[in-house]
């Protein structure tokens, strides 16, 4: 479990094929700290094992099907990317409950500035709007963020500049692709 509040931005490192299995590895700092192999850590918002920490450093390897659902099949060398360590029983909960566990892709329609943030405008497949729900919650890339309007396939979210200037989400714009979880609560609401 994650709360979608990025720790870090860590930096795709090294990215290696084998038998099926990609290794990606990513320099961090801070969640690299009190970290083990076997630890579950969120990067762009997928829950992944570490299966090696180095000084600077972390490695985790990737299933095809998680790279054919996600953005990370996306990576490239040198892509800044979103990390947080998994919760721990008795830490403060600032985002919102966070499995790990995509949905699907959202796709960057439009980027806009509005009254001092930035607001997105994200398309979805139209079977995951039902989860969708005003003022909800919403993972973008591992980014625990609320929902500001919905409408068909289409939800925005606004920005505040100090999440800007800490995660991806000052990088990205239309057309690119964002790893979408919504929020546990608005599928059971939903099913």
């Amino acid at each position: 479990m994650f709360t979608g509040i990025v720790e870090e931005p860590g930096k795709v490192k090294k990215i290696t094929q084998r038998s099926g299995i990609t290794r990606l590895e990513i320099s961090a700092k801070k969640a690299l700290i009190d970290t083990k192999i076997g630890d579950s850590i969120a990067l762009n918002g997928v829950c992944l094992t570490a299966i090696a920490i180095g000084d600077n450093s972390f490695s985790f390897e990737v299933m095809q099907q998680t790279l054919k659902n996600t953005n990370l099949g996306l990576f490239r060398i040198g892509q800044i990317v979103n990390l947080e360590r998994s919760l721990k029983v008795g830490d403060r909960i600032s985002g919102h409950f966070v499995s790990g566990h995509i949905d699907c892709l959202g796709l960057v329609r439009r980027k806009s500035l509005r009254n001092g943030s930035v607001e997105l405008e994200i398309s979805v497949p139209p079977a995951f709007i039902g989860y969708c729900l005003p003022k909800g919650s919403v993972s973008l890339d591992g980014i625990s963020l609320t929902l500001a309007s919905i409408r068909a396939n289409i939800f925005t979210v606004c920005i505040i500049p100090h999440t800007l200037r800490n995660t991806t989400l000052s990088f990205k714009g239309p057309s690119d692709k964002l790893n979408v979880e919504f929020d546990i609560l608005a599928k059971k609401t939903a099913a």
